[in-house]
């Protein structure tokens, strides 16, 4: 590749771009008294450059170890059969590949200022912000010696000609090249939040008051508002198991649209761990932050406290406070499906022909179609086996490390799969002159179209309902084309609020046979990791319960199931996690304002007192409870008192998460130069072709379903709302057929694969016209 056409930037423009808010906010700033201010400065001052590096090391040393002791605790673990709940959701949560290094260079960082900070205690009679007293020079000895300035100021080659956008999201926005790219920063839209102004969540100290009011625990919170009533009992080891818990059902959507939530948040965002383990005990560790249990609560013959794990700092820049990393690019562009690293894509594709196709199981398949691989990123355990030790069916690899957690997660992973190596084959057959590294860019171009497609034209509709089709200045329908202005990047509130789909959750998982009748119903506890379910059945009944059953519907007296609430990850002891609860406290791990400041930033009214919160929930009784929990509004949790807000008119979120969300998928589209609606991304021809992409077809083109409803994420029963595959319409690749003389497309491999084609054509022609006089001759 020549030097025309390319451009070899840095990170410089991106960080003078996300320079952290607190740097510009003199509310935030440290102020103690004057003596104490020089003092500290003074003894901060004194600190020379070794001794600086010296408190690196130690930083290093105390975060490897850590990390260590962390690894060979769930190694043994794993190998002894003994994993927690709280063990699985770390497993889950664990940075590998570049992540990993990321992760860990900035929390040499912030141990880095933690031990300084305690070497200048005594200096100081009051707190102090370490950054503050530390000098330029001194804070990019410490950033530089911590790895942080190599991680954040990578230098990036682009090729500026490529059609393709690049696995790690980078040469996106051309002006800033890393933005929207893995391994960044979250955006934040409101100043973080921290009790100390920095970095310890709001709610550590349990007697600090907030607008005059403790935090209640978040449990507490779970117990008193999510909870069923008369459902708050937990049996440990019942010699019966318990009915199945009732819910509401949504008359309006089904299974498909909250699973499609969780495959496209997959897409999206991941917020990496901290490396150490954290224990049910109650003591809290810049990693750990415990959910302490309210007396009373059934889990306190497990512990005090439900075990909480911080997610991992991001090196910021270098500032002291707090912020958290996305591992995954922020686009939709299917990295779940492909990964958000090269290394990692590599190893999810087939390199054994040049076909473009991605891996597939080679041990197993379903009724002879494919199944994702056995594997797992490299430096991440297997622990499916756990689901069912008899079975001993490992864990699926995919583009992302939640793939194997529930059975409709991995249906769809494996549709995508089955998808792109379906459309790579026939792209291949109209196109026999492409390589394998073109096949495979082709199709997984055409892949990431259709996900933003389904989103944006079925699923986002039925998901923000009026507040998506309105003319406004914000409705995220409303196309415009590329904006290298637009940052993408996820907002650490969206983490947050998309987490709503929790509430859609059934407490049960149904398998459905050709006719759409139960084979089985199991309890969705029993389904966690459980990939021998699908070696054993397929995807094809998992995608039928997901067509023909319908959603849960959130109500306010019936917020989220058991299933999730106390029985999360529930595969080896009988008890679980709380879901619910680890919504709100991330929420506090991440600096996240209250409820009231998100309502402002919305552009909606913030409820003073009781009365005014009844209004906007509609529901004195609610309201009364929220009031006894924390004292006013403003202390209300985000993501409790989003998904309590009445749902807006034809949707399924409240005002507050609508407004959220839509501005995030706006962002995310309008920021995105490879959309598949900007000019340029696909011909004319091509985007037509598009229109036609659904759900369904894709469920027709890649099992042996023949039946599907035309309106997926619609409540449907089986047959009145089904239609034969024949009637779906078929994506068309005939644009994407190549023309050697004004193709357009691939333009890096076009002219030498259309010289071959033509030397051949040649060849062949001259045969033809020679055939009779070979034959007189000899």
């Amino acid at each position: 590749m020549g030097q025309k056409g390319m451009r070899v930037l840095t990170l410089v423009a991106f960080l003078v771009a996300v320079t952290p808010l607190r740097a510009r906010d003199p509310s935030l700033r440290w102020k103690p008294k004057q003596n104490d201010r020089l003092h500290v400065i003074a003894a901060a001052r004194k600190l020379g450059t070794s001794a600086l590096l010296r408190s690196v090391e130690k930083a290093k040393q105390q975060v490897n170890d850590a990390y260590e002791r962390a690894q060979e605790s769930l190694r043994e673990k794993l190998r002894t059969n003994k994993v927690t709940p709280a063990d699985l959701m770390m497993l889950f949560k664990q940075p590998v590949g570049q992540t990993l290094e990321v992760v860990k260079a900035a929390d040499y960082l912030h141990t880095a200022y933690d031990l300084l900070k305690e070497k200048l205690r005594s200096a100081s009679t009051e707190d102090f912000n370490i950054t503050d007293v530390l000098s330029r020079v001194q804070l990019q000895t410490i950033y530089r010696a911590t790895g942080c300035e190599r991680q954040e100021m990578r230098t990036v080659v682009c090729d500026e000609q490529s059609p393709y956008r690049t696995i790690t999201g980078e040469c996106n926005n051309r002006r800033i090249i890393t933005l929207g790219s893995s391994n960044r920063p979250y955006a934040r839209w409101l100043l973080q939040e921290y009790e100390d102004g920095v970095s310890l969540p709001r709610g550590w100290t349990e007697t600090k008051r907030y607008n005059g009011f403790p935090l209640p625990s978040v449990r507490l919170v779970s117990n008193e508002i999510v909870r069923y009533p008369n459902q708050i009992r937990l049996q440990q080891q019942p010699q019966q198991p318990p009915p199945i818990q009732p819910i509401t059902d949504d008359s309006s959507r089904s299974v498909f649209f909250m699973q499609w939530g969780q495959f496209i948040d997959h897409d999206m965002d991941f917020g990496p761990s901290v490396t150490p383990l954290c224990g049910s005990e109650c003591a809290k560790t810049p990693s750990c932050f415990p959910i302490k249990l309210p007396p009373n609560d059934p889990k306190l013959e497990q512990g005090c406290c439900i075990p909480f794990t911080r997610l991992a700092p991001a090196c910021n820049g270098g500032y002291a406070i707090r912020n958290q990393i996305d591992a995954l690019t922020p686009f939709i562009d299917a990295s779940q499906v492909y990964a958000s690293e090269v290394d990692w894509a590599l190893q999810l594709r087939n390199l054994s022909n040049d076909l473009g196709l991605l891996a597939v199981n080679n041990r197993t398949t379903d009724r002879g179609l494919a199944l994702l691989p056995f594997g797992t990123p490299k430096g991440f355990p297997d622990n499916c086996h756990l689901s069912n030790p008899a079975k001993n069916v490992g864990c699926f690899n995919a583009g992302d490390n939640r793939v194997n957690e529930m059975p409709g997660l991995i249906a769809l992973q494996t549709l995508f799969m089955r998808e792109h190596n379906r459309l790579a084959t026939e792209l291949k057959r109209m196109n026999p002159q492409w390589n394998g590294t073109v096949l495979y860019q082709e199709a997984r171009k055409i892949v990431g179209a259709e996900i933003q497609i389904i989103t944006f034209n079925e699923h986002l509709p039925l998901l923000l309902g009026n507040t998506f089709s309105r003319n406004s200045q914000r409705a995220p329908n409303r196309y415009r084309g590329y904006n290298e202005s637009v940052d993408p990047r996820i907002a650490s509130v969206f983490t947050i609020a998309f987490r709503f789909g929790h509430t859609s959750v059934r407490p049960s998982v149904f398998r459905l046979d050709a006719q759409y009748r139960v084979m089985n119903e199991s309890r969705l506890e029993d389904e966690f990791l459980a990939t021998w379910r699908i070696v054993q059945s397929g995807i094809d009944p998992v995608l039928r319960g997901l067509m023909a059953r319908p959603a849960k519907l959130l109500k306010q007296n019936q917020i989220a199931v058991d299933a999730i609430r106390n029985d999360l990850f529930r595969v080896l002891v009988k008890v679980g996690l709380d879901l619910l609860s680890l919504n709100m406290q991330r929420g506090r791990d991440i600096g996240l304002s209250g409820y009231n400041a998100w309502r402002q930033f919305a552009g909606l009214s913030q409820p003073k007192n009781e009365a005014e919160l009844a209004a906007v929930l509609r529901n004195p009784s609610l309201a009364k409870k929220f009031i006894e929990l924390y004292g006013t509004p403003d202390n209300i949790d985000l993501w409790i008192g989003g998904v309590a807000e009445p749902l807006v008119t034809n949707g399924r979120v409240g005002p507050l998460l609508a407004s959220i969300i839509g501005k995030q998928f706006q962002n995310i589209r309008d920021g995105d130069r490879f959309w598949w609606e900007n000019p340029g991304v696909f011909t004319p021809a091509q985007r037509k072709a598009l229109t036609q992409v659904s759900l369904p077809r894709i469920i027709c083109d890649n099992t042996n379903i023949r039946e599907v409803p035309r309106f997926i994420f619609r409540a449907n029963q089986y047959p009145r709302d089904f239609v034969n595959c024949n009637t779906i319409p078929r994506l068309s690749l005939f644009p994407w057929k190549a023309k050697c003389e004004s193709s357009g497309l691939v333009p890096a491999d076009l002219p030498h694969t259309c010289a071959l084609i033509r030397r051949k054509t040649k060849t062949a022609q001259w045969r033809r016209s020679h055939s009779g006089l070979q034959r007189t001759l000899f």
